[in-house]
């Protein structure tokens, strides 16, 4: 584990954005900066950190940890459904396939939990018993595990329109509406739940529990590929498995393992209730949140993290 020094000492010159003239146009996104060229897309991934729909600051290590960690589930996965990665020159850059993206996320949900009002616990606690399209019996508890994994797909709002909020749907609305094909889509639940038989299994021996992730896709070539990240501490929840039933047993939350500690830090410590601009993180969370992402990252590839010497902008620049 990296100590509090080290990344004291790098807060200083974590990676917030990267500009290369020579690749063209910069595009950004909450976390990545990307470029297209030549029918690659390439994709930095920086150290910026959001949550609540705000940009709160900078986690050092974090971009490295997404980018490296997607590439590990993307090399897992291949079998089940192709995806857009071809290289990673250097642990914080992915070059991709171009694709055109699917406007659909489909979330896939292991557990009945959630404190957001996308989650399906919000909805159930509020008497709902058909949401997304999904039925559920009454007397559901919340943390309580679902008898098999449901799909709970939402739109995928282009950052670029000023959007960032995700609106629920359902298969149904998804077909009739002409978003994509029924055939298209039914390829699209096959892959996520494919993947999330996957991330569980790999997840359960490094002694976690993926709760719920989600998924995106585009098509290149006239094929179904994925895209964006693949189970990391920013796309998916994890607990700690071996605390989870008698923590479940006896009414507590389960010890988390992802960004929710960010969220709760900001709520339980920082007071934080959800409205307006929330306040930047203090370096005490900044080292742990990077700690954090680092041990997700050992835990799940069973691989020590290496980190790049900051500041690492030129050797970015030179890989590419």
């Amino acid at each position: 584990m990296i100590q509090k020094k080290a990344i004291l000492k790098a807060l200083p010159h974590v990676l917030k954005t990267i500009n290369i003239p020579h690749l063209g146009k910069k595009h950004q996104g909450k976390v990545r900066d990307f470029y297209l060229r030549d029918g690659y897309r390439i994709l930095i991934t920086t150290d910026r950190q959001s949550a609540f729909n705000y940009h709160l600051g900078y986690i050092p290590f974090k971009g490295s940890v997404l980018n490296l960690l997607s590439a590990f589930w993307f090399k897992k996965a291949k079998k089940i459904v192709d995806n857009h990665l071809i290289s990673v020159p250097h642990p914080n850059v992915t070059i991709a396939k171009n694709c055109k993206p699917i406007p659909v996320e489909l979330v896939v949900r292991g557990y009945m939990t959630g404190v957001t009002v996308t989650s399906i616990w919000y909805s159930y606690l509020r008497g709902e018993r058909v949401i997304y399209g999904q039925k559920f019996p009454d007397g559901l508890r919340k943390n309580q595990q679902l008898p098999k994994p449901i799909i709970t797909p939402t739109t995928h709002p282009d950052p670029e329109s000023g959007s960032h909020d995700d609106e629920r749907l359902t298969r149904d609305e998804i077909i009739d509406k002409g978003i994509v094909n029924e055939k298209l889509y039914r390829k699209m639940e096959k892959a996520a739940l494919g993947l999330f038989a996957l991330g569980t299994k790999i997840c359960r021996r490094a002694g976690l529990i993926l709760v719920d992730t989600k998924y995106e896709f585009g098509i290149s070539e006239g094929k179904l590929i994925q895209i964006d990240e693949m189970h990391t501490p920013d796309s998916s929840r994890f607990w700690l498995a071996n605390t989870y039933f008698e923590r479940f047993k006896k009414g507590l939350e389960p010890e988390n393992f992802d960004k929710e500690f960010l969220r709760l830090w900001y709520v339980n410590k920082l007071g934080y209730k959800g409205t307006g601009v929330p306040p930047k993180p203090p370096e005490d969370l900044q080292v742990k949140l990077s700690q954090r992402y680092i041990a997700v990252y050992e835990k799940i590839t069973g691989k020590k993290f290496k980190p790049y010497q900051y500041p690492i902008e030129k050797n970015i620049k030179k890989q590419l």
